[in-house]
Formats: structure tokens, sequence, C-alpha cells
């Protein structure tokens, strides 16, 4: 007698698991493809992938997904974003192209600054509706899991505030959020020339704050990450705030050689910090101490791209050395508003080199390590959320190979339709009972 279950994808053209874990050095990859494939989905969890023929056959589905023509892939995962802000800074934009760099626009009050400021002003209600609006969009590009940082308060009250929007946002769904906190992001213009007492302040005063709030978000992950950067923050003094916020009980995050390499990197993987982040100026010592270790390199080709550099993430120097390598987004509104893990691949293909195969992986079951959520999703696995996506392809080599235009046909969550094209959404079939939304 067949299993009764909620859901049945089936007749996907190429279903790709990504199953085994996350994939280190040049394993990088490993797509777990299976042709004619199908997902049997309960109670929101994956309890079967295989053959449609197989699947079909041991279970009796009371909704069914036709694929047929389709990529069936897990959920994009997305790393590293700052997504939650207010306003923008299109101008800085046209600055850049007239020639002015990032650290010439951020020493004029521009660059984190500006929208510092901004959302220093706004409400939490303004904040809840413009992040609102990024994350729709980044679900509707198939994002399901999405990191998202403070870092734009750059005081206790207003960091506080952007962690409540993150905590309030991850509760609304149906995306899930790992929420990190990013006070040490920049040093406030108020303590310029003050540096080591803005220091004492995010140690003291900002990190018990945020590790003492009752937070929304209980079953996930909780990161705090400084942006180790000439302009930003020594290596001393990311080392006092990452130690403080370990003892505090925090999973740790670095921002690290992105414009010059201050050794911030090495200092991540002494520390275990989950990820090291941007990484396009390491220096080969520490790509190989990497390759020795489980902090996830986490590339971000939208920011170089956005800044009209011609360096990026040495992607291959990761693998070689062993290293297990992620990419993200990055989104922010100075040098990365993008939305889309589909064009985070594409770059990623022409700018680090990396083939469609191994940037899906990278944007999946690597990217949910970057998060320490590998466990729970990134790939099409017995056990795991139902995070799927049916994209309108018909082979994975289309993503990377494709940009500028969305390929998701469907997105589910847990088990549920969230967002759906008109054609999808008529192969959703039941018996008795209307679609789940």
């Amino acid at each position: 007698m067949p299993t009764q279950i909620d859901l049945l994808i089936h007749s996907a053209s190429q279903l790709l698991t990504l199953s085994g874990g996350p994939q280190r050095g040049e394993a990088l990859g490993n797509l777990g493809l299976i042709e004619d494939g199908a997902v049997a989905v309960h109670e929101g969890r994956i309890v079967a992938v295989g053959k449609t023929a197989d699947l079909r056959t041991q279970f009796a589905p009371h909704f069914t997904l036709d694929a047929s023509g389709s990529i069936v892939l897990p959920g994009f995962v997305d790393p590293h974003t700052h997504a939650v802000w207010a306003g923008d800074r299109a101008d800085e934009f046209e600055m850049r192209l007239a020639g002015k760099s990032y650290m010439e626009i951020m020493n004029a009050g521009g660059g984190i600054m500006c929208t510092v400021r901004k959302t220093r002003a706004a409400s939490v209600e303004q904040l809840m509706t413009e992040t609102r609006a990024r994350l729709q969009r980044m679900l509707a590009y198939g994002s399901t899991t999405i990191e998202v940082k403070t870092g734009y308060g750059l005081e206790a009250e207003t960091e506080l505030k952007l962690w409540d929007v993150i905590g309030r946002l991850h509760e609304e769904g149906p995306w899930d959020l790992v929420p990190t906190f990013l006070g040490a992001h920049a040093i406030p213009a108020e303590y310029k020339g003050r540096e080591d007492a803005y220091v004492d302040l995010v140690v003291n005063d900002m990190l018990p704050a945020i590790s003492d709030t009752q937070y929304a978000i209980r079953d996930r992950p909780r990161f705090a990450d400084v942006f180790c950067e000439e302009g930003a923050f020594t290596v001393e003094q990311s080392r006092r705030i990452l130690e403080k916020a370990k003892a505090l009980g925090f999973q740790l995050k670095i921002h690290a050689d992105e414009f010059v390499s201050l050794g911030g990197t090495a200092m991540g993987v002494e520390l275990g910090a989950v990820s090291a982040d941007h990484l396009v100026f390491t220096p080969q010592a520490d790509i190989a101490a990497l390759g020795k270790s489980n902090t996830v390199a986490v590339g971000l080709p939208c920011t170089p791209f956005g800044l009209g550099q011609k360096e990026y993430t040495p992607a291959k120097d990761f693998l070689a050395a062993g290293g297990l390598l992620a990419i993200a987004s990055d989104c922010n509104p100075g040098t990365g508003w993008c939305e889309s893990m589909q064009f985070v691949i594409a770059l990623a293909c022409r700018y680090m080199k990396l083939t469609p195969a191994q940037a899906i992986a990278a944007a999946t079951i690597n990217a949910a390590s970057a998060v320490g959520m590998s466990e729970r999703v990134g790939s099409l696995e017995p056990g795991k959320q139902a995070d799927v996506l049916i994209l309108d392809a018909p082979a994975y080599q289309h993503l990377g190979y494709r940009f500028g235009v969305n390929l998701v046909k469907t997105v589910v969550k847990k088990g549920k339709v969230v967002t759906s094209s008109p054609q999808a959404i008529s192969s959703l079939t039941a018996r008795h009972v209307s679609p789940p939304r």
C-alpha cells in the first residue's frame, strides 16, 4: 500500500540533490543528478528522492507538481547580505563612474555612513517595509534561506532596532533568516579619531545588549561579524570584538581581504570562524590555512562587479588548497544591490572561473555550511526541509549560462508553494482541496 504524503514533485528533467554534505576543494560540483527525478514531501520535510517511476509506486501524494522539462534543485542559500537598511545611494554610483574610489566616497561622508544616517532616522515600520520588499524579490529569485546583518546603526539603539526587524521578518516568513550582528561595520563619524572608544562601545555595551535580547529567531544560529579592513577595524580591534562575541555564545564571521590584506583571514581561522568573506586579496599562506580548516571561504562577486574592479575572489586557489567555498550576493545599498543568486552564479562562472556545477554547489550546500545550517537546508535529502526550486530550464548549465532573467517557475518552502508562475501553478494538482499557498 503506497504511503500517504503531502506533495510529490515529479518528472524533473534533472533533479539536483547536492547530497552528501558540504563539498571541499576539487570535489566541489557534485550535483547528485537524477534524470526524470522526483521529490516526496510530507509535513514540510523531504521523505524520499529518486526516479519518478519509483516514487510514484511508493507514495500516494495529496498534491503533485509536474516538473517536466525543468530542473529541480534545493533553494538557494544566500550566506552574506546586508538586506536591512533604509534609503539608497544611487548618487554614489554616479560618483564612482566619475572616478571616485569607494574609500574616497566613504571618507567624504558617503558610503556606509550615508546609509547609517538614513537608517538611524527610519522607523521600525519603514525598515520592515523596505526590507520585506527586498526579501520578497530574493525569494522570487530562489533564495529560501538568507543571512541578514545589522550594521547600519553603529549605535546601540539602532543596532537593537535592526536586530528586532530581522527577527520580526523571520517570523513573518516564508523565508528563513539567519541573524548576524555587525555593529563593527565601520567607525561612525562621531567616533572619528576615537576608534578604540567605539570598539569599547561594541564590546562592552552592544554585544551584551544584543546577547540579552529575547530574540524572535529561536532555532537559528546567531552570528557576530566584523569588517577587518583598512579604514575600518584593525586586526587587534577585530580580535577584541570577536573574542567577546565568542564568549557570549555567538558564532563568528569576518569580512576580510576585500581591498587589502591585514591578516584578518588567518585570525578568523584561528578563532574558529564559520566563514571568512570577500577574500579578494588573501595571501597564499592564509588560503592554505583556510584549506586546512572548517572555515568557509565566501566569495562575493557582485561587490567587485558593482565597483568595476578587475580582481575577484581567486576561487581556484581556495579549491586547490582543499577549502570549502561558497558564494553570496552581499546585497547592500552601496556596492552590490543584487537580490538574485542566479546572477551571483553567472558572475562566479565568469569572474571566479567556476563551472556551473561548482557555482550551484557553492550557492546551496556550501552556502548552507557558511551559515551553520547544512544539516537542515542546502540539499534535497530525506529528513531535510523541503526547500525546493523548479526552474524553467532543461539542464543545470542554464544557471550561469543565462543571466538577466529569472528562471525560477516555482519556489517550495517547507513543503508549501510560496511563489509560482501561472503556468507552474496549473501543474499543481490535488484531490478534493485547493493547492497550498
